[in-house]
C-alpha cells in the first residue's frame, strides 16, 4: 500500500505508484471539516485516478456529529471509493492537538464508537483505521484489544508512539509482532519499510499481511514493483521517464501552479544524484512550467549516481 502523505500523496503521485504496481493507495488525510463544509479544496483531494481501485480514502476527526456529515457526503461518491480510513496516527500537533489523529489513541473508547458510527452510516464497502504504537508511551495490547471490538476489515500498524514522531531508532516491530498475534483481521506494518529486502524481513518477523510505504516511495515509486518482481534495476534513466510522466500528470491535475508544487518532489528525486543540490536551488526558483521542464530534462539526461 502507499502510504497518505501529507502534501505528496495526490492523484499525480498515486496513479504513478499504481503503475508501479501499489495494490491500494491511500488519499492525504482529509478533514472531516473540510468534507463535511465542502471545501473546494478539500474536493480536489478527494478526486482519483480511473486507476485506482481500490481506492482508500482517509479521514481524520472526533466530532460525531461532523464526522456523520462527512460520511453521508462520501455516501454520495460511493462508486468512487472502496475503503474509508480513519487516521488515529497522525502525530502533526495541529492534528493530534485537537483531539483527533493519534490523540484518539489516548481514548480507545472513543476510538471505537467512531468506527463503530461511521460502520453504521457509511455506504462504503470496507472500513479500516491507520494506528500508532500508543501516544506518549506504547500501549500495543491495549489498542489489539480496543479493535476487536471495531467493526473494521483490516489496521495498519505504525511502529512508533506520537511522541516518537518519525525517529529511526524507535521504530518497533516486536509491538506490531504482538498485535498482529492478538487481531484476527489483516493487520499492514509501516515505518522505515525501504526496499523489497526489507518489506521481506518485516513481514516474517512481524506476521503482518502487508506493507504501507511512504516516504520511500516517494524518493522511489518503482520500489512496488521491486517487491513484487523484484526486477526493475534503478538507473537514472528510469528516474528521468517516472519524474517527467510524473510532472506532465501534476500539471495536467493541478494547472501551472503545479510546478511550484512540483519542487518538493524533485528534492526527492533528485537524491544521491551529482549536482542535486544545485538542481534543487535551480528549481526553487522557477514556477514556470515549461520551464520547469527543461530543467528536468537537463538534468537527469546529464546526470549520474553519487560514487
Amino acid at each position: 500500500m502507499l502510504a497518505p502523505l501529507a502534501g505528496y500523496s495526490d492523484l499525480p503521485l498515486r496513479e504513478v505508484a499504481k503503475k508501479f504496481g501499489a495494490d491500494i493507495t491511500v488519499s492525504e488525510m482529509i478533514s472531516v471539516h473540510a468534507l463535511a463544509f465542502k471545501n473546494k479544496k478539500t474536493l480536489k483531494m478527494v478526486e482519483k485516478s480511473p486507476l485506482e481501485t481500490p481506492f482508500a480514502l482517509q479521514i481524520a476527526g472526533n466530532d460525531f456529529g461532523i464526522i456523520t456529515r462527512a460520511v453521508e457526503y462520501l455516501n454520495t461518491l460511493k462508486s468512487e471509493i472502496q475503503i474509508l480510513d480513519l487516521n488515529c496516527g497522525c502525530p502533526a500537533p495541529k492534528v493530534s492537538s485537537h483531539g483527533s489523529g493519534s490523540s484518539l489513541l489516548k481514548d480507545l473508547k472513543k476510538l471505537v464508537e467512531i468506527l463503530k458510527l461511521i460502520r453504521e452510516i457509511s455506504e462504503i464497502p470496507y472500513l479500516s483505521v491507520k494506528v500508532r504504537l500508543g501516544f506518549d508511551k506504547k500501549i500495543p495490547l491495549e489498542i489489539a484489544q480496543a479493535l476487536k471490538d471495531a467493526p473494521i476489515d483490516y489496521a495498519v500498524v505504525h511502529g512508533r508512539t506520537k511522541t516518537d514522531g518519525y525517529k529511526k531508532e524507535k521504530i518497533d516491530y516486536h509491538a506490531i509482532a504482538l498485535m498482529k498475534k492478538n487481531l484476527s483481521i489483516p493487520l499492514i506494518a509501516n515505518g522505515e519499510i525501504t526496499s523489497a529486502k526489507k518489506t521481506q524481513e518485516v513481514i516474517e518477523f512481524t506476521g503482518a499481511d502487508g506493507v504501507m510505504i511512504g516516504r520511500a516511495a516517494v524518493e522511489k515509486p518503482w520500489i512496488f514493483a521491486q517487491i513484487k518482481e523484484g526486477s526493475v534495476e534503478e538507473s537514472v534513466e528510469l528516474r528521468k521517464r517516472v519524474v517527467l510522466e510524473h510532472f506532465d500528470r501534476t500539471i495536467s491535475f493541478r494547472g501551472d501552479y503545479g510546478a511550484t508544487m512540483f519542487r518538493k518532489n524533485l528534492h526527492a528525486y533528485s537524491k544521491g544524484l551529482k549536482g542535486a543540490s544545485e538542481f534543487r536551488s535551480r528549481v526553487n526558483a522557477i514556477a514556470e512550467p515549461s520551464l520547469m521542464r527543461e530543467a528536468i530534462l537537463e538534468f537527469f539526461t546529464t546526470t549520474a549516481f553519487e560514487d
